[in-house]
């Protein structure tokens, strides 16, 4: 199975990116965590990126908060899916975040989620692999069965309670 990398800009996004993490440890799905920074470390995160395909990973996920321009100059180092996870700060409450993330030139793709939307970047690019791995995707249908198992059952509590 190829890995998914995570990539944050500062240790200070730990908190939001320890979501994917635990997501894809629950699926199984191995992963590398780093700390590279667009502005502070360019060259080591055009290194990272640039032979991210060679060294076994099939999806990248960047997380930055701010000016976030991450997850872009991850995606312009290599041609693997990059899913950009904008991260709330104390400023702009990651609106700025969430700009610089969706806001691509054409023909450099990042698929972005919610601020702080760490947990569904992992689903994503555990989807992503999962196209090819049917094994992975027999997990993703048990855990959406799960989700709407969950709900039908708050439903009906909600029915019988207030529907009379």
């Amino acid at each position: 199975m190829k890995k998914v990398a995570i990539i944050m800009g500062s240790d200070s996004d730990l908190p939001v990116v320890e979501k994917a993490i635990n997501t894809l440890a629950d699926y199984g799905v191995p992963y590398e965590v780093h700390v590279f920074s667009a502005h502070r470390t360019p060259e080591e995160a055009r290194a990272f990126s640039s032979s991210a395909r060679a060294n076994g990973f099939g999806v990248m996920i960047a997380a930055a908060g701010m000016a976030a321009h991450l997850a872009g100059a991850i995606a312009a180092n290599t041609t693997l899916p990059v899913i950009g996870i904008p991260v709330k700060s104390k400023y702009l409450d990651g609106i700025d975040a969430l700009l610089s993330t969706v806001q691509m030139p054409t023909g450099i793709p990042v698929a972005t989620v919610a601020i702080d939307g760490a947990a569904n970047a992992a689903l994503l690019s555990i989807q992503m692999l999962a196209i090819e791995d049917a094994a992975l995707a027999a997990k993703l249908d048990a855990a959406r069965k799960a989700g709407s198992e969950k709900v039908l059952a708050k439903n009906a509590e909600i029915e019988a309670k207030y529907n009379h």
